[in-house]
């Protein structure tokens, strides 16, 4: 075992072994742990306590963990205990410890405990083996004076065990009769414990004489401080605990174990029910920590009106809706924090003929309504539509659900603003409620819904069951951004049938390929849905921290706007015929330029609108989505260099003129801009596309992107009779020649990541894909099988397979897919661009959406959802096979 302080202490192997062998789930059927039994508002506190993001269990040994019996070396833990200890120990972010009065060695060989449980023996002095030879001489002698003294006193005393520890001696009394034990007593509190420099712990049946301070609360303090625990338990049934009990605060628990007054502030019968607590504390944090059957990513489906979004899942539970923008704090972040977190859920309830109650039943499907950012989901005569109001001028936001159908339905509102940090209450008014505590105004208007209000004792929840039927429907409107409570004028009908044409009369000015119109139309509606009317930013996709690597730290929130993949999206929809999003998304990017001392200062990212990001954070009180931690909010990104962003813009204006016949002035400002910025950089080293948190390196995509910049900005030039510098045209030759030397390597028959390596990366194929040399060439062709036979696994295509200094894996990337189906026509593979493209369309959710990323052999999407890159990709490649 190590402790916390990085010392080793000697464990049972074998029983080690024996125990890691029972899985947690065993627990429940090992023994009868009745939950129930314990109080309501013991339960309660556990359940909050689960929730704490960094926890410290802790606990006696004796009388807590194993029952106290009349031979201590006899004394063995509950078998429960000991799984639950394991099992809380195994979960990240999660310590556990048994502060006891018995020697650290003696603790040990008794408990049973795995070494990933924290050991402190002799109430809190003995954190090591070693720690005997720590003492000074002085010590030293004094606890062999003590030593020597109590076996006088013990002599000839029946009943009477002494127990020698490294830094202190214990008499027990517990086997000895009461004449006996009071006389022993007696003489070791007029003796030896009044000498100068003893220590004196008395417990039941014991006391215990120490050289060194001996104190359980200050070892739990020093616990807690090492491992940087924000809420702790101690379960003890001693007067030695008490100490530990004091130090309890704010949400820590404190839970007395048997009779007897205590600074607890509560109390558990027996080690049967300190096992209860153990196993309900296991399961509720293991659950909080890594979700309940947390929804597949791939078949989460967006709402969107153009100022935010919301996700639902499968069975119509809102998991995630930021406000007042989608780069805002969450108020349902159950997507990434489990129910607890927030969520606005409807379910039918249907009688169980067997006995009257409800059963759960899963839905029969969910879908868009065609052409629109309507969602419904049904079930067996049940139907939920759920929508975004679009009324840009009302600068606020409506979220519609509208129940219909002829049974009851169950509804949960649990709004948990800022991520759940702020104190949450619900005023019940006529017509709905009301939601205190925000920041900004926010009120549920649901005429004719009875509610019953809930609290954890910091946030209150609301529930209703509401009978259906077929001409009366239930209308919920989450209203954000007012105080409104009362019913519009416009209906609710009439509010649907707006928004739904608002969408499908965009969708009809759309020109659709031949190949797949039906995913592209929806991946250009979610591309759509992705942009913000107000500012024109564009968000690279809706969510932040879903996972690269289910339980793992590739984490990043992508709420925002990034010039490239902003580009890249309003090409993508300008290639389809609309041209709105890119003129908006031009004048979002002039504005950023305007507050900048030169283009070469451009971060790769911004807000959606358009400032500078804060620094980035972790939110520690939520556990990720399925266990995947940390979450964050905002962008380190923001701060590197990656000089690929001026490309984009650049081929986005050249595409918008040649849509409109117009090149605007203020669009070839935007261009120059980008050109006097490569000019001034494009031989530094950067972070690339990737944004990898390593040292900058010559990446080939960066230098690619800085031709492509000077290349297009001379053909509008040349287009639109404007007036290039001298100065691009040979720099864009010398880019050019920069790139065809020292990007191709020799050896490895590519193009690779970047100047200084080997390695491979997707994102070279621009080499082709952008004409700086012909895909006909040999070099390209020779990069395409490399790519492929590197970097692509099935249905999915790898960024790269190096180490970028992040630990963990990620799936396949849809977007470097789309590249290779591209780099495929260009080579004249088409069978294989179609069959890799067929794939990429299998990988769709049921709605029609897609991830970041793609697991092969999981068989499941990964990254933030939906994303732009994906969609645009998807619609590329649906484009180039109708050619």
């Amino acid at each position: 075992m190590v402790d916390v302080s990085g010392h080793h202490v000697d464990r049972l192997d074998t029983t080690r072994k024996a125990d890691c062998q029972d899985h947690p789930d065993d627990l429940s059927r090992s023994m009868a742990l009745t939950v129930e039994a314990l109080p309501a508002e013991l339960r309660r506190m556990i359940v909050q306590l689960a929730r704490t993001p960094r926890l410290l269990v802790a606990c006696d040994y004796d009388g807590t963990l194993a029952p106290i019996v009349a031979d201590p070396s006899q004394a063995k833990p509950l078998p429960e205990s000991v799984h639950a200890m394991r099992a809380l120990a195994a979960l990240p972010a999660t310590t556990t410890a048994v502060i006891s009065g018995r020697a650290l060695r003696d603790l040990a060989t008794l408990s049973r405990l795995p070494s990933e449980v924290h050991l402190v023996g002799s109430h809190g002095s003995e954190l090591d083996v070693g720690f005997v030879h720590e003492l000074e001489p002085e010590a030293t002698q004094l606890r062999t004076r003590l030593q020597r003294t109590a076996q006088e006193i013990a002599r000839d005393h029946p009943g009477v065990t002494l127990e020698a520890k490294p830094a202190s001696v214990a008499i027990h009394v517990r086997r000895a009769d009461q004449q006996v034990s009071e006389q022993v007593l007696d003489a070791i509190r007029s003796g030896p414990a009044t000498w100068e420099g003893v220590e004196v712990t008395e417990g039941k049946s014991v006391i215990e004489l120490g050289v060194v301070e001996t104190d359980k609360g200050n070892a739990l303090e020093s616990l807690r401080h090492q491992v940087g625990a924000t809420a702790a338990i101690f379960l003890g049934d001693d007067v030695t605990d008490e100490k530990a009990f004091a130090r309890l605060q704010g949400p820590d628990l404190g839970l007395k174990v048997g009779e007897g007054e205590s600074l607890a502030a509560h109390r558990v019968r027996d080690t049967t029910e300190v096992a209860t607590v153990l196993a309900l504390l296991m399961e509720e944090r293991r659950t909080w920590l890594y979700g309940e059957q947390a929804p597949a990513i791939e078949r989460l489906t967006m709402l969107s009106n153009e100022r935010t979004i919301a996700l639902l899942t499968p069975d119509a539970r809102v998991t995630w809706m930021c406000h007042p923008g989608p780069d805002s704090a969450a108020v349902f972040a159950d997507l990434l924090g489990g129910t607890s977190a927030g969520h606005f859920s409807i379910r039918p309830e249907y009688p169980d003929s067997g006995n009257g109650t409800s059963r759960s039943v899963l839905p029969l499907g969910q879908r868009y309504v065609p052409g629109t950012m309507t969602v419904e989901t049904r079930w067996s005569r049940l139907l939920i539509t759920d929508y975004l109001e679009h009324d840009i001028e009302a600068h606020r936001t409506d979220l519609t659900r509208v129940i219909t159908g002829s049974t009851r339905a169950h509804i949960d509102f649990v709004p948990r603003p800022e991520f759940g940090q702020v104190a949450v209450r619900l005023a019940p008014e006529r017509g709905g409620l009301r939601v205190l505590g925000t920041s900004e105004p926010m009120v549920l208007y649901s005429p004719g819904v009875q509610w019953d209000i809930s609290s954890d004792g910091m946030h209150e929840s609301a529930s209703a069951v509401v009978e259906i039927s077929e001409d009366s429907p239930v209308v919920l409107e989450l209203r954000c951004g007012t105080e409104e409570i009362g019913p519009r004028e416009e209906t609710e009908t009439q509010r649907r049938s707006n928004a739904n044409r608002y969408w499908s009369e965009w969708l009809g000015t759309l020109t659709l390929p031949e190949v797949a119109p039906d995913l592209v139309a929806r991946s250009a509606l979610t591309l759509r849905g992705l942009c913000n009317a107000d500012t024109g930013g564009i968000m690279a996709a809706g969510t932040t921290s879903l996972p690269e690597e289910i339980g793992g730290v590739r984490n990043w929130d992508y709420r925002y706007c990034w010039l490239r993949d902003g580009a890249m999206s309003a090409r993508a929809l300008v290639s389809l015929g609309s041209t709105t999003e890119a003129e908006a998304f031009m004048d979002w990017l002039h504005k950023v330029m305007e507050n900048l001392p030169g283009p070469e200062r451009l971060h790769p990212l911004y807000s959606l609108a358009g400032t500078s990001l804060g620094p980035e954070a972790v939110i520690d009180t939520l556990p990720g989505y399925a266990g995947s931690r940390p979450v964050r909010v905002g962008n380190l990104a923001d701060q590197q260099v990656q000089l690929d962003v001026f490309g984009p813009v650049v081929e986005l204006a050249m595409h918008l003129s040649q849509a409109t016949g117009v090149l605007r002035d203020g669009d070839w400002e935007l261009v120059k801009g980008m050109a006097e910025a490569v000019s001034r950089r494009w031989f530094e080293p950067d972070h690339g596309i990737w944004e990898e948190r390593d040292v900058p390196r010559h990446h080939v995509y960066s230098k690619v992107m800085c031709w492509v910049t000077l290349d297009r900005a001379l053909q509008l030039a040349e287009t639109y009779e404007r007036t290039p510098e001298s100065s691009w045209a040979p720099l864009r030759e010398e880019i050019a020649q920069d790139v065809i030397k020292n990007g191709w390597h020799a050896d490895v028959q590519a193009f690779t990541t970047a100047y200084e390596g080997s390695d491979l990366d997707a994102a070279s194929l621009h080499v082709g894909l952008s004409g700086l040399i012909d895909p006909s060439d040999e070099r390209f062709r020779a990069t395409v099988t490399a790519i492929e036979s590197e970097l692509r696994s099935g249905s999915t295509v790898y960024r790269y397979r190096r180490d970028d200094g992040l630990p963990g894996t990620e799936g396949g990337f849809h977007l470097c897919a789309a590249w290779l189906v591209e780099a495929y026509l260009l080579t004249g593979r088409r069978t294989e661009a179609e069959e890799l493209f067929q794939q990429l369309v299998d990988n769709t959710g049921p709605t029609g959406l897609l991830a970041e990323e793609y697991d092969p052999i999981a068989e499941r999407s990964l990254g933030n959802h939906p994303q732009a890159y994906s969609h645009l990709g998807l619609i590329r490649c649906a484009q180039l096979l109708s050619e």
